[in-house]
């Protein structure tokens, strides 16, 4: 569905180039130049490629400190396409996590949803509260069936509210897609029954909408309600219910930086801090630590986003992925996911015990293979959890063709192949934050 207007060269470095940039990474991928990287599947967050119409959106941008035509853009694509009209933009979605939480979360108090993502979890903890996930069973078995593996359990953190206090959960929070569940959808009769519990006791509901597009599709192929139903009318629907929506623009609002806090129009208090946050934290309300342009070309992605025809490719080819891997024998969670393919590295590699982290080994040696750079969502990003050792193939949006996905395939293919030659790894130094050492931690190998 698309021509391409320009080309990037690539070129894949040699093994022994790659060995030695792993070994100076510290055996952790996101020290790695992108200059040694051949496919990039690292994140889809603000890794893909903007349309023509978002390229003259963004030299058209207006730079102005206050009220720009940029930020009026983005205002009124938001309301458009999400359905809130108070808006308060950020660098990016952990800078509107930062004002939202700040906001929301005091000393002592635990927040409930779905599942937290690394940032959000680490958001709410700086904050002061605690992080309480609600997975629906299931959610974490690769072969377990279900529709909407991404749903929160009500009844659970009906149960988990009441445990620590209903006067000390100050906010419900509903993630769609569950990126860290495999990037598994939620349903809009999900978010119903989670607005019901925040209603019950006295929270707020807040929707994680990163991917709101993406979860609107499926709603749409699976939710027989909305069969019928449009992608905005889905998009909308399911946004109606939250108090606020944390939005990172680097996934769903097609850019390469950006965000924003949107909040429903009874909330005019919450508003009113959320404005001030962003100026002690981002920069003035209307800009929000985005330039002008970043803002015009946002406003134009959030619109294409929700235009059926980019949705078909983009899941058709995350789709394609799990296929061409499963046919290779490797385990891949099902069904797929909106925006990446998971491997399960446990069964992969049963060799490599936990404790080694058999999904940071398997994601070394994809990139010493191919080139390809994956990341691990297992126990080493997630420590203290009982969560599989995924491995994430995260697939930037427009970016990458059917060859960069059979060259994906064979590389984890070859992994598979000498599987049990490969050695665990043990951490050597990592950052006083244990939720987010996966991004900057050093590990080792150990046979």
């Amino acid at each position: 569905m698309y021509q391409s207007e320009m080309v990037s060269r690539q070129e894949l470095p040699d093994r022994e180039t790659r060995v030695a940039a792993l070994e100076a990474a510290g055996y952790n991928v996101f020290g790695l130049s992108s200059s040694t990287v051949y496919i990039d599947l690292l994140t889809d967050s603000g890794t893909g490629t903007m349309s023509t119409d978002q390229w003259a959106a963004l030299l058209g941008g207006d730079e102005s400190y206050a009220g720009s035509d940029s930020f009026e853009r983005l205002e009124r694509a938001i309301a458009d396409v999400l359905g809130f009209e108070q808006v308060v933009p950020a660098h990016q979605g952990r800078g509107a996590e930062n004002l939202l939480y700040g906001a929301l979360v005091d000393e002592g108090e635990t927040v409930i949803a779905n599942t937290h993502f690394d940032t959000t979890r680490a958001h709410v903890g700086e904050s002061g509260g605690r992080p309480l996930d609600c997975p629906v069973d299931g959610a974490f078995d690769i072969d377990a069936p279900g529709e909407f593996k991404g749903n929160l359990d009500v009844e659970a953190a009906r149960e988990r509210a009441s445990a620590v206090g209903a006067d000390r959960v100050p906010a419900v929070v509903v993630t769609l897609t569950n990126n860290s569940a495999a990037g598994q959808p939620v349903s809009v009769e999900n978010v119903r029954r989670a607005r019901q519990l925040a209603d019950d006791i006295d929270a707020r509901l807040v929707v994680d909408g990163c991917r709101f597009a993406e979860n609107a599709w499926f709603v749409r192929e699976r939710e027989p309600e909305f069969a019928d139903r449009t992608i905005e009318e889905i998009v909308r629907e399911q946004l109606s219910y939250a108090d606020a929506v944390v939005v990172s623009g680097k996934k769903d609002g097609l850019v390469n930086v950006g965000g924003f806090v949107a909040v429903a129009d009874h909330e005019t208090e919450l508003f009113g801090r959320l404005r001030e946050r962003a100026v002690l934290y981002e920069g003035f309300y209307t800009y929000g630590g985005m330039a002008g342009r970043d803002m015009a070309a946002m406003a134009v992605g959030l619109r294409e986003a929700a235009e059926p025809a980019y949705l078909d490719h983009r899941i058709g080819q995350v789709r394609t992925l799990a296929d061409m891997l499963e046919s290779r024998g490797i385990p891949v969670y099902r069904p797929v996911g909106g925006h990446a393919v998971y491997i399960d590295a446990g069964e992969a590699v049963p060799e490599i015990p936990r404790e080694r982290f058999p999904g940071q080994a398997v994601v070394c040696d994809a990139y010493r293979e191919g080139g390809v750079r994956a990341v691990e969502l297992g126990g080493f990003a997630f420590p203290g959890t009982d969560r599989p050792d995924f491995v994430r193939l995260a697939l930037p949006r427009r970016r990458y063709h059917r060859e960069h996905l059979e060259h994906i395939a064979e590389t984890f293919g070859a992994v598979l192949d000498h599987a049990g030659e490969l050695d665990g790894l043990e951490i050597v130094d990592e950052p006083a934050r244990e939720a987010l050492r996966h991004f900057s931690a050093s590990l080792r190998p150990v046979e």
